[in-house]
């Protein structure tokens, strides 16, 4: 604690160099690689699901954090990312769609999220509306139709579990509460997009706190067709929304 200025992410101010966006992954394996399409990438800290990276847009500093899996840990990375300056977050991540429409290599946009977390409740009640930020969409949308990707706009389900909250049965038991059966048809009715695990709690937290958060996702697997990806699909859908979200970065930067 003592060589940084917040609990668990082992940064400081100054490490910042005054850069007030954030784009935030969950996989820190994707941290690097996000780094290194802009300027001057520097890695910062590593720190459990926590790896942090700084590099440039035209000479701006731009953090890239990843979060680990799920709202409680985004909440931290969140969290002390503001306290030290950061203002605007860009998640980036893959997701399975669950609308026959899209297909795998499309993007999706959230533009709000159905809140079945538990970690987005500590900072609204689940009355208040997770929602992105318009500036953060419209840019995610401007680097969407200039790179020619196929995207759609939408509601995204964040669940707590990967498992039975998004309900699949492919698992060790086979077991889904009663009350969950049925869900995702449910949700298909309602017109959402897909399921997620971060987007309830980033959306909250930075709309009730004054900050800036829009959210893009690359399709790895429709589940309506299938429940588990290939390889190829998986490198595909990440490419595509990592060049998305640093693009429209760019956008909100300059």
């Amino acid at each position: 604690m003592s060589s940084s200025d917040v609990f668990h992410l082992g940064l400081t101010h100054s490490d910042l160099k005054g850069a007030t966006l954030a784009i935030i992954p969950g996989d820190p394996q994707r941290v690097e690689k996000i780094a290194a399409l802009m300027e001057n990438p520097v890695h910062l800290a590593s720190h459990r699901e926590f790896t942090t990276w700084r590099a440039e847009i035209s000479g701006n500093p731009v953090i890239i954090c990843s979060t680990g899996i799920g709202g409680p840990s985004t909440s931290i990375a969140v969290e002390e990312l503001s306290q030290l300056g950061i203002r605007t977050f860009l998640r980036v991540g893959t997701t399975g769609a669950i609308q026959s429409y899209i297909q795998v290599g499309d993007v999706l946009i959230t533009t709000a999220a159905v809140r079945l977390d538990g970690a987005s409740l500590h900072f609204a009640p689940v009355e208040y509306p997770a929602v992105a930020d318009f500036d953060c969409t419209s840019a995610l949308v401007g680097a969407a139709k200039h790179h020619r990707t196929k995207f759609h706009m939408g509601v995204t389900a964040s669940s707590d579990t990967f498992y039975p909250g998004q309900e699949r049965y492919d698992t060790y038991s086979g077991r889904v509460l009663n009350r969950l059966k049925g869900s995702m048809q449910e949700w298909q009715s309602l017109g959402v997009m897909n399921y997620e695990m971060e987007s309830a709690t980033l959306l909250t937290m930075c709309a009730t706190q004054g900050l800036r958060a829009g959210m893009v996702a690359g399709v790895i697997v429709n589940r309506t067709l299938q429940e588990t990806p290939d390889a190829r699909s998986m490198q595909l859908a990440e490419s595509v929304a990592v060049n998305i979200v640093v693009d429209a970065a760019r956008r909100l930067i300059i």
